[in-house]
């Protein structure tokens, strides 16, 4: 049913995107599918990285540590933003078309009254694009 999965993934919270990750495990294990994980970053030094270059680096490595734990063929995709923040719905959405992908797990957190006034990422991306959205909760 499901080929290809996109994950979004922030490397400065790995530790809070565990559930996601074992989802979209199972998920790709069950369906011999593939796990794109997709992370946006600045061309500007971060917390993470300080080049873009060396986050795609951490990227890759944290998709081939995925592989190996989780048994399941990898891939990963940085984006690049001068505003990751404002553009991240945007380029989520983008990058479902771009690489494909028919399915998304992406970690959430619990509504909050705030998310009336900023919507979370997952609904975004979700209304946006004509893929499935699982959206899980920790």
């Amino acid at each position: 049913m499901y080929h290809r999965i996109m994950v979004p993934i922030d490397l400065a919270h790995v530790g809070a995107l565990e559930p996601a990750l074992r989802v979209a495990a199972d998920i790709a294990r069950l369906y011999q599918a593939v796990i794109c994980y997709v992370s946006v970053t600045a061309n500007t030094p971060g917390s993470v990285a300080r080049t873009p270059a060396e986050y795609d680096r951490k990227l890759t490595a944290f998709a081939t540590q995925q592989g190996v734990e989780h048994g399941q063929p990898t891939e990963s995709r940085v984006l690049i933003s001068h505003d990751p923040v404002a553009d991240l719905d945007d380029l989520l959405v983008k990058a479902v078309a771009d690489i494909g992908a028919d399915l998304v797990v992406m970690q959430t957190h619990l509504p909050r009254k705030l998310d009336a006034l900023l919507p979370a990422h997952g609904g975004k991306v979700a209304t946006r694009t004509p893929v499935s959205v699982l959206l899980v909760r920790s």
